[in-house]
């Protein structure tokens, strides 16, 4: 008896960019994966969020090290602008690659504590090492903790629905670079209030 797919296509196997029905379960964030589209590279940190333990601290550690690599330099401006671009262009990035992870908020996508965390070094430069090293601190324990507005912040979007809601991977996005920018901002907060003690 002859079978009726055995002469079928089979499955293709980058379903990466096939829209995240209910069905399918979660993609796997793989190196192959993150060299699959831009966004991806972008969203997972060029690979600092493919690392098996603690992917937003290995972010943060990836933001870190360019910020001492570049900031003699970049200018004050250029600084700004990168920064600007990184939060807008992570926007679209964290999106595009929560949708094709099919996850709202994956652990693996890390650019928003890349985008925050320099905004952070940025404004309360120029400091030592030791100062930097305080904010990295500070800056994690809120973005892991989340307390009171970050964890409101997180929250957010939570609750989208892919299956319902034409733009939940944009919102999706926006929640997923908000609660960073809000630890960022209470970071900020506690610096000042240690440098005005």
């Amino acid at each position: 008896m002859l079978d009726p797919e055995a002469n079928a296509s089979p499955p293709a196997q980058d379903t990466v960019f096939q829209d995240p029905g209910v069905v399918r379960g979660p993609v796997h964030p793989t190196g192959h994966f993150m060299m699959a589209h831009p966004a991806h590279v972008l969203g997972l940190g060029f690979g600092s969020g493919l690392s098996p333990f603690a992917p937003g601290t290995a972010g943060t550690l990836w933001a870190w090290a360019i910020f001492v690599l570049l900031q003699d330099s970049l200018t004050e401006s250029q600084w700004g602008w990168l920064i600007g671009a990184s939060l807008i262009g992570g926007w679209w990035a964290c999106s595009l690659t929560a949708k094709h992870l099919r996850v709202l908020d994956p652990s693996s996508v890390v650019w928003d504590e890349i985008a925050a965390f320099w905004l952070v070094l940025w404004l309360i430069s120029p400091t030592s090492y030791l100062g930097q090293a305080v904010a990295f601190v500070l800056f994690r324990f809120f973005d892991a903790v989340k307390p009171g507005p970050v964890g409101w912040a997180d929250r957010l979007f939570h609750h989208v629905d892919p299956a319902t809601d034409r733009n939940a991977w944009r919102k999706a996005g926006a929640g997923i670079m908000l609660d960073d920018v809000v630890a960022a901002f209470c970071t900020l907060l506690v610096v000042a209030m240690w440098r005005a003690w």
